[in-house]
């Protein structure tokens, strides 16, 4: 069973890790766990969708190019 002192820990690394929090950490003072965990998912979501633009682009920029230029790209990209 997860203890209270160990959940509060890991909101604390996860206030840590975000940019927008992190950042703000030393000059608002403390900032709530339900604040935390919301910039966390408001966060992770961001990420997904950057990582799907991303990969999108990968995959216009991958069909655009010749084969020996996308077996060269996706070996890369598989190291």
């Amino acid at each position: 069973m997860i203890t209270e002192e160990q959940i509060n820990d890991l909101v604390l690394q996860l206030h840590r890790l975000l940019p927008e929090l992190g950042n703000n950490n030393r000059r608002s003072g403390k900032v709530s766990a339900s604040r935390v965990l919301q910039e966390t998912c408001s966060y992770i979501t961001n990420l997904n969708k950057e990582v799907d633009d991303l990969s999108e682009r990968l995959s216009e920029l991958l069909e655009s190019t010749d084969s020996a230029q996308a077996a060269l790209i996706r070996s890369l990209l598989m190291q």
